[in-house]
């Protein structure tokens, strides 16, 4: 089949694209299973599952989702309920008292 993309106007080359992207999706899901029953079959001669050879099941570890903010490193010395770990951008207290004469080690807590 041949396709001739210099005549095709733009609606029909993003068809074209659409369909391309969905067949593509397609396959890598067939690979991936088929990939899948070969690994399971290679490991089955050899008296495993494949869950004991890769661990969980079969496949990618999930990241953590929820990272902690880590432990606070500056206080505000007017309200020393509002903390910074003093990692990412700095809040405006802390900005102000700088800005006011103070030096970051007299807010460490």
């Amino acid at each position: 089949m041949s396709i001739d993309l210099k005549t095709m106007t733009r609606k029909e080359l993003e068809k074209l694209r659409s369909d391309i992207d969905e067949q593509m999706t397609r396959l890598k899901k067939q690979d991936l299973q088929k990939a899948r029953e070969a690994a399971e079959e290679a490991v089955a001669t050899l008296g495993f599952s494949l869950e004991d050879v890769v661990g969980g099941s079969g496949g990618r570890k999930k990241r953590s989702t929820a990272r902690s903010a880590g432990k606070p490193k500056y206080a505000n010395p007017d309200n020393p309920s509002q903390t910074w770990t003093g990692k990412g951008r700095q809040p405006k207290w802390y900005k102000d008292a700088i800005a006011a004469g103070k030096s970051p080690e007299s807010m460490e807590i």
